[in-house]
This record gives C-alpha cells, sequence and structure tokens, in this order.
C-alpha cells in the first residue's frame, strides 16, 4: 500500500520546495530593499510570515494557533520550540507577530534563494566552534536593542524520529536571563506527522501550535539558567505526552 503513496510523496517534496521559492522569485527587489538597512528589518519580517503562510496554505495545512499569552507589540522574548521538521520555522512565523529574528545553523545559508536571505537576516552559529557561538551572544545583543525578539531551536537540530523530546542547549536562556527578557515556550503538535526530514511521508492536514504562559527571567541570574532550562523544556515535554489534550484542542 505504501508504494502507491511514493509517487504523492515525491511530487509533495518538489511541490514543497516550487513554495518555497517562488514568492522569494516574484518578490526578489522588494526583498532585497528590505534587507539593505537593518532598521527596516520589521518590513522584511512581514514579507517573511507572507512567504510562511503561502507555504502553509500551498502545502494544504490547516494551522492552528492557541495562545495562553499573547506577547506584547512593545516587548522583546526569546521564543522557543520542539524542532521535527522542515516547516517549524514557516509556523514559527505565522505564529509569532513579535519581529523576532532566527538563531540557526549555518549550513542552512547554503540553500539556494532562501540561503541568501537567511545569511543576511539570521544569526548563524556554526556549533562545532566556541568562537562562533560567544558571536552569537554579540549579535543577538545588538537585535535586542534593536527591540527585536529572538527565536531559537534550543535541542540544538532535528533528533531522532523516536525522540520525542531531546534535551534543550543552555544558549537561549543564558540570553533570556542576560537581557531579563520573558522565555516564551511554544508546542508543535504536528509538524514531524505533517512534513518530517523523513522523504518518504507526509501530507495535508491539521497543524496546531500552542504559545505556554511566559517564564519570567526578572530577578534571575546565570546560575539559574540549568533550572530555567529545565522548567520549559518540562512544559513543552508534558504538553506533547498528553494526546488526549492533543485530540481535545480546537
Amino acid at each position: 500500500m505504501a508504494i502507491i503513496k511514493y509517487p504523492f510523496w515525491i511530487v509533495y517534496r518538489v511541490w514543497f520546495y516550487v513554495l518555497v521559492a517562488l514568492p522569494i522569485i516574484v518578490l526578489f527587489p522588494i526583498l532585497l530593499i528590505s534587507i539593505s538597512r537593518e532598521k527596516w528589518y520589521p518590513f522584511f519580517f512581514e514579507l517573511a510570515r507572507f512567504w510562511a503562510r503561502f507555504i502553509l496554505i500551498g502545502m494544504g495545512f490547516n494551522y492552528k494557533i492557541i495562545k495562553d499569552q499573547v506577547p506584547d507589540p512593545k516587548k522583546s522574548y526569546m521564543f522557543i520550540a520542539n524542532h521535527t521538521s522542515m516547516v517549524d520555522i514557516m509556523l514559527m512565523l505565522v505564529s509569532v507577530k513579535n519581529p523576532f529574528v532566527f538563531v540557526g545553523k549555518k549550513e542552512l545559508a547554503k540553500i539556494p534563494l532562501f540561503g541568501f536571505f537567511y545569511k543576511r537576516t539570521c544569526i548563524l552559529v556554526d556549533r562545532s566552534s566556541a568562537k562562533s557561538r560567544q558571536a552569537v551572544f554579540i549579535r543577538a545583543q545588538k537585535r535586542l536593542k534593536q527591540g527585536l525578539s529572538i527565536c531559537i531551536f534550543p535541542e540544538g537540530g532535528v533528533p531522532e524520529g523516536h525522540v520525542i523530546l531531546d534535551s534543550f542547549k543552555d544558549g537561549a536562556f543564558r540570553l533570556a536571563i542576560n537581557h531579563q527578557i520573558p522565555v516564551v515556550p511554544m508546542t508543535f503538535y504536528d509538524n514531524k506527522k505533517r512534513f518530517s526530514y523523513t522523504f518518504f511521508s507526509g501530507g495535508p492536514g491539521r497543524m496546531r501550535a500552542r504559545i505556554h504562559k511566559f517564564l519570567s527571567t526578572e530577578g534571575l541570574s546565570i546560575e539559574n539558567t540549568k533550572a530555567l532550562n529545565e522548567k520549559a523544556r518540562t512544559i513543552i515535554f508534558e504538553d506533547l505526552q498528553k494526546p488526549l489534550k492533543k485530540e481535545k484542542l480546537p
């Protein structure tokens, strides 16, 4: 029976890359202008949100965002979520209206078209380099001073398929404490099922995300980093462990 699905999966994967590239090609001149000055980043961010919606709708994903607390548009945050899929970036963009900057692995900069803008708008990190990791803090600090937020997938990569949620790196939480900004845990429930990194898998359907109540960093010090890390991870892990609750989500 699975053999019958193989042609669909091949076409579906190709279609995804068409959807990724098409808006970038059409909007290329406007995108170039939007990244020419750092102060215009919020405009680029709105174009990125349009790009993300275009892809999710085009892939047949009926996405729903549940918000236990709504971010203040005038404040900066540290947004974190579980990382399972190629569409995590898109779902994060449509879930959050506050302009934020991704901290992501430098390898994605090699992707044609997408990589051109990725490396010019995101904070790239080489996780094998201590110098690169230190540079992340400097660039993130600059962005936060500009009134932007930061988004990090704290697992540091996509875990193996059988892993519900990998351990979290401390970087996001150290940054949040250093700058006294709230951590916003988010759960992506369906992305692995809808469009994982396994080539012959996935398909249209519902795609849900939850923005949990924020974790304050007010008064915390670097010594509290590990505790904040574990608290955020527990919130997401326990949410992923409740299938009955997931079924009742709107």
